[in-house]
């Protein structure tokens, strides 16, 4: 990886730059938008049965438009970070293509890192969780990289890493924590800014819903939005402690390590140092919001049902946050007023078996399937 000390500083500017050197190797992703979950978010909810329950339903009013990442190269925004860096790379001086690359990853940056790779020629280790979804391990690869097994926390993760490296001598291109990975994936939301301008004709977002692992996403986009006007919060799973970056945000403290099996598998990672230094300390993440895997399950639902595209568990995080999360949407009723707030959803990824959803959803249950239904209601 390319020495931290000599990256470009981690500004708008930059974020800009990034994009102006990968635009050859990304698509422009479509901002899409949905009146059925718009309405949806705006209607205030039944909270009987919910850890809500005796609390006055918000009632916000909000305009949801939803960046799809999905449909980005490998499936997810993970391609913007990883050419980025493979770019940078290329430009250290004394860099040796024939040493490789080598990550750790769950999937997404897995299947980034081994195509960046590939399209300039360079060798690609990706060390992967034994338990990681098969699509992206067989889509890894297929890119021509070399996968090598390992447990899934990120302790596990980052020992074989380390073997690989002493091993092979590859260069190191982390999934989340290096300023290079931050602005490429903050790319996104620039792009995201100028679509929105023209869906809402002229006018720009009030803030972005952006799901957090590392956090090298959610700070690109928070670098991006820097000095806009526009907010930026995270969103997470809260599942076995998988909210780190939520507890760390509201302790002072970053939480180092985590080990859950959150349905929403690219978000099981802790948050990194840089992504730390400016979600909290720079404070430009204005909070930081969770939600249950029901309500994870019953976001991704709605939009297999009301948009018809396909996403993974973790895309589903940021739509959770602004239809069940009580917190969240009295903070847009209270200060969105009557006109509300117009808010970018992250969908992060679409790389999700036809297995795993038949498992995901069989496990839903009558109890949730009547939740999901009385959402799409309004009632």
């Amino acid at each position: 990886m390319a020495d931290p000390a000599t990256c470009p500083p981690l500004t708008r500017a930059s974020v800009q730059a990034a994009h102006d050197l990968i635009k050859p190797y990304i698509h422009l992703t479509p901002l899409l938008t949905c009146t059925t979950l718009s309405r949806i978010a705006s209607t205030p909810r039944d909270l009987k049965g919910t850890r809500w329950e005796g609390r006055v339903p918000a009632r916000p009013r909000m305009d949801l438009v939803f960046k799809c990442e999905n449909f980005q190269k490998v499936g997810a925004f993970k391609a913007r970070g990883a050419f980025h860096a493979v770019e940078r790379l290329k430009q250290e001086p004394g860099f040796d293509p024939s040493t490789g690359v080598v990550t750790h990853s769950s999937g997404n940056h897995a299947q980034a890192l081994a195509l960046a790779a590939r399209e300039n020629g360079i060798k690609a280790y990706i060390v992967m969780p034994e338990i990681s979804a098969k699509p992206k391990i067989a889509a890894t690869k297929g890119y021509g990289a070399e996968v090598i097994f390992s447990g899934s926390t990120s302790v596990e993760r980052e020992k074989v890493t380390k073997e690989v490296m002493e091993r092979t001598g590859a260069r190191l291109v982390p999934p989340y924590d290096h300023p290079d990975i931050i602005l490429g994936q903050g790319t996104l939301g620039l792009e995201m800014q100028g679509q929105a301008r023209e869906v809402f004709k002229g006018e720009g977002l009030d803030g972005v819903l952006a799901p957090c692992g590392g956090g090298g996403m959610l700070s690109g986009v928070a670098l991006s939005c820097e000095g806009t006007g526009i907010r930026v919060w995270g969103c997470e799973p809260e599942k076995d402690g998988a909210d780190d970056a939520k507890r760390g945000y509201y302790s002072g403290k970053r939480v180092e390590s985590v080990s859950t099996l959150t349905i929403a598998d690219g978000l099981r990672t802790p948050l990194g140092l840089y992504p730390w230094g400016i979600i909290y300390e720079r404070r430009l993440v204005g909070g930081m919001y969770s939600v249950s895997e029901e309500e994870i399950k019953m976001a991704l639902r709605l939009v297999y049902e009301r948009m018809k595209i396909v996403i993974e568990p973790s895309s589903a995080v940021s739509l959770a946050i602004a239809l069940y999360n009580e917190d969240f949407r009295k903070m847009v009723e209270e200060e969105g007023g009557e006109k509300g707030w117009k808010i970018g959803c992250v969908f992060t990824g679409g790389n999700v078996s036809l297995e795993a959803l038949g498992e995901l959803f069989g496990t839903m249950g009558e109890g949730l399937e009547e939740a999901a239904a009385k959402d799409q209601i309004g009632e």
